[in-house]
């Protein structure tokens, strides 16, 4: 169950910060976000290597893309393709409302139901593919929101019930003065919630070798502001201490 943390501010130096979870087995090969692709030099993003597609990336245009499963629909299936290609997909646009309109438009049989969240500096969409033949399209509205496995914003997910409220009471990340850290604790607090499994956690491990494989942070700035968007990365493989700059173009 991935995690995606958005705060919309259209009227802030840096309108959209999003915080990241990546939950997947350990055993499923990666590379930290970098320039992959060489047919696609634009585009800086983490690399699952089993199926060649992404989880999150951004490209030079600004605009972010994200993937999620959907409840009970990890892993991969034979006979549907893998939606880590609809990050790449969502990655070909320069403008996020281009990019969700062009995707929801996405043959839905053909892949397991997803989350896919397109945004910019101006934009946030969310595409959900709850298993039928139709990918709805919804803009993210302003203010924070979360998005796991179900409904954005869904009260039903233990760990929206739990951490929604504390990331609207933390301070936002300042990228303009590299301050990150009350969103940088929050994507690696392990404590559960009380009543539920590890997984209700933002930041978790099980027995079968599932858990939170990385965490990212990143800004986009409003158009005028001159700065190019941040990235801060942790925990390849397991190792969630060390948070690193990820270089962008």
């Amino acid at each position: 169950m991935c995690t995606l943390v958005m705060l919309r501010r259209p009227d802030h130096d840096w309108p959209l910060i999003i915080g990241a979870n990546r939950d997947e087995m350990i055993g499923r090969p990666s590379r930290q976000p970098g320039r992959h692709w060489p047919d696609r030099p634009e585009v800086t993003a983490g690399l699952d290597e089993l199926a060649g597609g992404s989880w999150l990336g951004m490209n030079d245009h600004g605009v972010v893309a994200a993937v999620l499963n959907r409840v009970g629909t990890l892993g991969p299936l034979q006979g549907k393709r893998s939606r880590g290609e609809l990050v790449l997909e969502a990655l070909d646009h320069a403008d996020a409302v281009e990019a969700a309109t062009a995707l929801s438009s996405v043959e839905a049989r053909s892949y397991r139901p997803f989350n896919l969240v397109i945004a910019d500096n101006r934009d946030a969409i969310w595409l959900a593919h709850r298993g039928g033949e139709q990918t709805a399209l919804q803009p993210i509205p302003e203010g924070l929101s979360m998005l796991t496995a179900r409904e954005l914003d869904d009260p039903t997910s233990p760990r929206i019930a739990q951490y929604r409220g504390r990331f609207k009471a933390a301070r936002p990340p300042d990228p303009a003065s590299d301050k990150w850290s009350d969103w940088q604790a929050l994507l690696r607090d392990s404590r559960p919630q009380e009543g539920f499994g590890p997984e209700s956690a933002m930041c978790f491990e099980i027995g079968s070798g599932f858990g939170t494989r990385s965490s990212s942070l990143i800004g986009l700035p409003a158009p005028g502001l001159r700065r190019k968007p941040e990235w801060r990365f942790a925990g390849e493989a397991g190792q969630p201490s060390s948070w690193s700059v990820i270089r962008l173009g």
